[in-house]
């Protein structure tokens, strides 16, 4: 008897300290400002969205808020224009609020909601927030019936530390659907990330069709790693993504990367060769060519654009010029990684002249950090993933610096040896490890005027599958959010705390689970079940 009465007590203890836990402790990212009031504000099935302008944008976010919460609850949730009565959801625009491009204003009562952003993806921003007030349950795809769908009273001041925070997802080594892609955009969506970097080329595959060199796609995007089909990209569904991250204030970056990994455009057209490939097609059969084969390893570093030809950079003006016509994001990414069987004094003025490929096209420059080691245009920016010394280069030259190293940003580190999925040459990547440093602190010589924003980055070697994406995203993808969105805890330098953010990140797990996100259960977060 002692020992059921002990376990029917701790269980209600347990329950009355969920019913305890208001959502607006459990925010990811963290809001800059959150004071909490009494009550809360109930939605029901007279509650209606209203706007106050007829600004097709604010119309935009309004039918996105709506059809979230359609799905779970059942109601019907109107949209209409005009001042809100009591009960409902005003979302409206105030260019006198200095809340900055993303920032926005959350007012909730027992008697309304208000959402007031000066811009419409500040807007857009503060609706992740409604959903995450509300229960777990609201990320449901059909009805959940029985369910109280109540947001707590308070007020939130937030807005962006960082102007850049995004996601890159490798498809060349692995290719992904387009639903794959926008399922991943939906995901970045909610915790507030705003920049998709498609790695879109290669050794193991082109993925992005150039009308103007179709053998690209034809020929260099038939495989992927481990031999099976690949796949590619057609102008028309890259433009119908980029469409869909626009409707989340997301901006595609595209990634061609160049003079190295590029050993399915050499396979494609063989003009872009320097020289003869030896091939022995059976014992003492060989052959020479200057098309190598299809790869389907993951090895890197020794393929080469030959950059003493001037087809090059007709190949390169062509890829360039045809990806801007279609890219709305003022940047493209070069790549320039790994460029080891380029030598120096080759791969240096080619950086050079495609920086200027690129703004001749109307587009600014992102490129690894090995780039810093040329001259750079105004405007390029450096992405530091291996050598902050490169970095400290760039900024010498009064660039800013994007921070993806590899040890706290790359989702294709495995978490520790046991995980069944991916690679752990730079460290292994537990979810502490993810969030617990400060980028303003990472290196010195990196300052907070140094940094545009921070990146997280998914290489797809071992990574096949929409389960596999989900499992190394999730959940190291929200602290990196709360790292690139929040101030440091107490907006020091360093003070960032994971056993504040644990806590946070484990009443997650429910709502990672209504959104089908199958994620990595981490033994070091106490997930909370509902």
């Amino acid at each position: 008897m002692r020992k059921i009465f002990v376990i029917a007590f701790v269980s209600v203890l347990f329950s009355c300290q969920k019913e305890k836990t208001s959502t607006l402790t459990t925010l990811i990212p963290v809001p800059q400002s959150v004071a909490a009031d009494k009550g809360s504000f109930k939605l029901t099935e007279s509650t209606k969205i209203k706007i106050e302008t007829s600004v097709e944008m604010v119309q935009s976010v309004a039918n996105y808020l709506a059809a979230k919460l359609r799905s779970s609850t059942g109601y019907a949730l109107p949209i209409e224009s005009g001042a809100a009565s009591q009960g409902d959801i005003l979302i409206q625009l105030d260019a006198k609020k200095e809340l900055g491009k993303e920032g926005y204003e959350l007012k909730v009562d027992e008697t309304q909601v208000v959402l007031t952003a000066s811009n419409p993806a500040g807007l857009f921003r503060g609706v992740q927030t409604i959903r995450q007030l509300l229960p777990a349950a609201i990320e449901s795809a059909s009805v959940q019936a029985n369910t109280k769908w109540t947001i707590p009273a308070g007020t939130i001041h937030d807005f962006p530390n960082y102007a850049w925070r995004g996601l890159m997802l490798d498809v060349s080594r692995h290719f992904f659907s387009v639903e794959d892609v926008k399922r991943l955009l939906d995901q970045m969506a909610y915790y507030k990330l705003n920049v998709f970097h498609w790695h879109l080329s290669d050794d193991q595959g082109w993925r992005i069709e150039i009308k103007s060199w179709p053998k690209l796609t034809e020929v260099g995007g038939q495989t992927q790693v481990g031999g099976k089909k690949g796949g590619f990209y057609t102008q028309e569904q890259y433009k119908a993504v980029v469409k869909y991250a626009t409707e989340r204030y997301i901006t595609v970056i595209p990634e061609i990367d160049m003079p190295g990994h590029t050993n399915a455009a050499l396979a494609a057209y063989p003009e872009l060769n320097c020289s003869e490939q030896t091939l022995q097609l059976s014992p003492g059969n060989e052959v020479k060519r200057k098309v190598p084969g299809l790869y389907t390893g993951i090895g890197v570093g020794f393929s080469t654009l030959c950059t003493s030809k001037d087809v090059t950079y007709k190949f390169v003006d062509d890829v360039v010029r045809e990806l801007a016509e279609i890219t709305p994001g003022e940047y493209l990414h070069i790549g320039g990684d790994e460029s080891h069987a380029t030598k120096k004094e080759d791969y240096m003025p080619f950086v050079s002249k495609v920086q200027k490929i690129v703004a001749s096209h109307g587009k600014k420059v992102v490129g690894w950090d090995e780039v810093a080691i040329t001259t750079l245009e105004p405007n390029t920016l450096a992405q530091v993933w291996a050598n902050a010394e490169n970095g400290k280069l760039a900024i010498a030259q009064g660039a800013q610096v994007i921070l993806s190293p590899a040890k706290k940003m790359y989702l294709d580190m495995s978490y520790d040896s046991t995980s069944k999925l991916g690679l752990h040459w730079a460290a292994y990547v537990e979810v502490d490890s993810a969030y617990a440093w400060d980028p303003t602190t990472w290196k010195k010589g990196i300052a907070r005027e140094n940094i545009f924003g921070l990146e997280s980055a998914l290489w797809s070697e071992t990574i096949e599958t929409q389960q596999d994406i989900d499992y190394m995203v999730f959940p190291r993808l929200p602290g990196h959010a709360e790292i690139g969105w929040s101030a440091a805890a107490d907006g020091k330098p360093g003070s960032r705390n994971w056993e504040e953010y644990k806590i946070r990140l484990a009443h997650h797990g429910p709502r990672l689970e209504a959104m089908g996100i199958h994620f990595y259960q981490s033994k070091l977060v106490p997930w909370v079940k509902e």
